[in-house]
């Protein structure tokens, strides 16, 4: 029998452990958005004449890096972005959602074909994202040269709150039923906190470092390209329709936060009102 510290040693490692990959496989949905940007950055540079300077990034890529860093076609991540995206919007305009709507009981078979379903999206984004980023840095771009902004911080603000829906819904539907279900074996319960506190400090990093900048190539560069009478392409179209479809579902996710605020707010004023008649009356 083990002593009563080492099972709570165990015990918490376990649970770091637990946090720690969900994190990491919590930030494949905000770095598909990285990836998307970096696709229209390159595909916009690849279309410009080629420059004297030797700076200019290369696009050419080696096998199999090409096969998800591709700047003239489109890969699995708009696919399942795209996805996660519409199941948002419909989520928070509805309530509904397209499919995997919570962990999948591993009790039916139900349940273990969303588990299925679930392991074989994380798969597909994982390498996706994988070698889609090392693609990117294959051509040269460690991050993007930044192009004059135009967005104020409201835009920035939106895109963020929404960006963040869609990582908790694919934390929700993907990632938490794997690691609970499969990695560790076991629901973990009520206990999460944690991992959700250590997802939005991560997701708030990696878009002050990154994101932040980078995510409005998305839709910078299709208004480039048609002010210089270039001819817009799939993965333009696809980027720009993305950047505001998440901007959507983040406006809306504002304002339902602030109708939410008010009714609070006015639904205490009542009860402050109705106490003080109350009280009235007993004086009286």
């Amino acid at each position: 029998m083990r002593p009563e510290w080492l099972a709570v040693v165990s015990s918490s490692i376990k649970r770091l452990f637990h946090v720690l990959t969900i994190t990491l496989l919590g930030l494949l949905l905000p770095l598909s958005f990285l990836l998307l940007a970096r696709l229209s950055f390159v595909n916009f540079t690849s279309s410009l004449p080629p420059p004297s300077s030797s700076s200019h990034p290369s696009t050419h890529i080696p096998f199999p890096l090409s096969l998800f860093f591709h700047p003239k076609s489109l890969n699995p991540v708009h696919a399942i972005v795209s996805l996660f995206c519409l199941s948002v919007l419909l989520h928070c305009l509805t309530g509904w959602t397209l499919f995997l709507a919570g962990p999948p009981p591993k009790t039916t078979a139900g349940g273990y074909h969303r588990l299925g379903l679930a392991w074989a999206l994380l798969c597909t984004m994982h390498v996706s994202v994988g070698l889609g980023i090392e693609g990117s840095l294959a051509t040269g771009i460690s991050s993007l040269q930044h192009l004059d902004s135009q967005w104020s911080t409201a835009t920035r603000a939106v895109v963020f709150l929404g960006m963040h829906e869609t990582m908790v819904h694919w934390y929700r539907a993907v990632v938490r039923p794997v690691v609970d279900d499969t990695v560790y074996g076991a629901d973990g319960g009520n206990r999460r906190w944690p991992e959700k506190a250590a997802l939005a400090a991560a997701y708030g990093g990696l878009w002050w470092w990154k994101l932040r900048d980078e995510v409005e190539s998305m839709i910078t560069i299709p208004l480039v390209k048609k002010e210089m009478r270039m001819g817009l392409e799939m993965v333009d179209f696809w980027g720009w329709w993305l950047y505001y479809l998440t901007a959507t579902i983040g406006m809306i996710r504002a304002v339902r936060a602030v109708l939410w605020a008010a009714s609070h707010l006015v639904s205490r004023r009542a009860g402050h009102k109705v106490d003080g008649s109350i009280v009235d009356q007993d004086i009286v």
